[in-house]
């Protein structure tokens, strides 16, 4: 599987702009041939404009399906479009993903379940309340953004669910940016998986995201890892070193659900 990171850079509050120059990244990661390209965490709006958040969401994704369902269908390529931020019929809004498949056809749609309450996005956001499994070329994959990647049960649950690749999508700030790497590659050693990390850069207001948008191996090696600058950055995972690694280090066979108080 050949994966294409857009490491995007994008304006706090611009969705037009936002829209447009994503549409941009998709068309030049095509050219790579690619199986999935994946978009970072509210690259509509960034991360997060306080003002006015409602008016500025994508409705229903309804915006998001209508531009990435076409452009998955006419490249014939796997999109995880990040995340928008996204005014649902509740009148609430959710940090939500959308993953559509080579036919455009919609594959998953997940709502984040942490919500990074440092930054205050649990008094702006609803948060999602299930995890996120879904296949791409007959592949078991799943879904996170953010903040989820410091909650490893949330990861295990998509594990243990038959997830061999796990997609992250995020707004991370360079001032952690130690974590973020950290983290990443904890999540892909104890889950035996191929983990693909989509990070933005640029600014929103006081915060600089930090990039470094990376692919990592069933044993953690690093194949591919950005720098701090907009790019895309492409990696091809060997899916059958997954199956490899489980069978030799089987930390799924050897668990003890029942000593675990969670």
């Amino acid at each position: 599987m050949r994966v294409s990171m857009l490491q995007m850079d994008m304006q706090l509050g611009e969705p037009q702009k936002n829209f447009e120059h994503a549409v941009s990244l998709v068309r030049q990661a095509a050219f790579m041939k690619p199986d999935v390209i994946t978009l970072p965490e509210t690259w509509n709006v960034g991360f997060f404009p306080k003002e006015n958040l409602k008016g500025l969401a994508d409705r229903d994704c309804v915006e998001v399906k209508k531009v990435f369902s076409a452009l998955a269908k006419e490249y014939g390529v796997n999109i995880i479009a990040g995340s928008v931020a996204n005014l649902k019929e509740d009148g609430r809004v959710y940090n939500t993903a959308c993953v559509f498949d080579r036919q455009g056809g919609l594959a998953a749609e997940y709502d984040k379940v942490h919500l990074f309450s440092p930054s205050g996005e649990h008094e702006y956001f609803q948060h999602g309340t299930r995890p996120c499994n879904f296949e791409l070329d007959g592949t078991p994959c799943s879904l996170v953004i953010c903040y989820d990647i410091r909650f490893p049960e949330l990861i295990r649950s998509e594990m243990l669910a038959g997830s061999k690749v796990q997609f992250v999508v995020s707004q991370w700030p360079d001032t952690r940016t130690l974590h973020w790497d950290t983290l990443n590659r904890a999540r892909a050693i104890e889950s035996q998986c191929y983990l693909s990390c989509t990070n933005s850069v640029g600014t929103a207001g006081a915060t600089k995201c930090g990039g470094h948008s990376a692919v990592y191996g069933p044993m953690g090696e690093c194949l591919v890892l950005g720098g701090e600058g907009e790019q895309i950055l492409t990696a091809d995972m060997d899916l059958s070193a997954v199956d490899r690694v489980r069978n030799t280090i089987n930390v799924y066979r050897d668990r003890k659900p029942e000593a675990y108080r969670l």
